[in-house]
């Protein structure tokens, strides 16, 4: 399945489904926050916010968050979801394609946070470039937090091949790490940990990455 189809795949499934994740933040949201705030980071780039659940958690602990998507449905979602409780003045909506260089300059953001955005069909190449353009928009020292799934996970290897380490199910693309690209996406980083955890009733078997931008990159 093609970027555009998997795009209105996941629109027509968030518009169809306004709540599907609950409005609880994901435990690699929690881990983030704690991690950006012992840093002083403010601003907070978040790329695939999907419903805005973990973008209104992090607006609501201070941070100003600017939040990514390619699927229109969910920024509207988010922009509606913040007005409600007050969170406008603290988040930013934005439409985008990963594959694209980010429309910002140079040194902008403190830190970066994306949940299972890596692992959409998104090639190698198309993450190797996504990393450093994750790399030119954060500030030297800055942090860079995302979660993929692994080879572990009991769907690797099943579905619907698409090359890669991608399978589908259900219509949707996944993009399964192993630790070689998680090293490969680092450079330019310093990587400060991998750390394992699942999710779901899978249960879906994730690694949770933080890198830190060197001065020197």
């Amino acid at each position: 399945m093609s970027i555009d189809g998997q795009r209105q795949h996941w629109d027509a499934t968030f518009a169809a489904n306004p709540d599907m994740y609950g409005p609880d933040p994901a435990e690699p949201a929690l881990a983030a926050a704690e991690r950006f705030a012992r840093v002083h980071a403010h601003r907070v780039l978040e790329l695939g916010a999907g419903q805005g659940r973990d973008t209104l958690f992090f607006a609501d602990r201070g941070f100003h968050i600017v939040a990514l998507d390619y699927a229109p449905v969910t920024l509207n979602t988010i922009a509606t979801k913040a007005a409600a409780v007050d969170l406008s003045s603290r988040v930013s909506v934005v439409r985008h394609d990963a594959r694209d260089p980010l429309p910002f300059a140079e040194n902008t953001f403190d830190a970066h946070y994306s949940h299972m955005l890596f692992c959409m069909a998104l090639s190698t190449p198309d993450l190797v470039r996504l990393a450093a353009e994750i790399r030119r928009v954060l500030r030297p020292g800055g942090l860079a937090v995302y979660t993929v799934r692994h080879t572990d996970d009991a769907h690797f290897g099943t579905g619907i091949p698409h090359g890669d380490g991608m399978y589908e199910h259900g219509g949707f693309v996944v993009h399964f790490f192993d630790r070689e690209l998680v090293d490969q996406l680092a450079s330019g980083f310093e990587l400060e940990n991998v750390v394992p955890f699942i999710e779901g009733d899978l249960p879906r078997k994730l690694w949770r990455v933080t890198m830190i931008k060197r001065v020197d990159a």
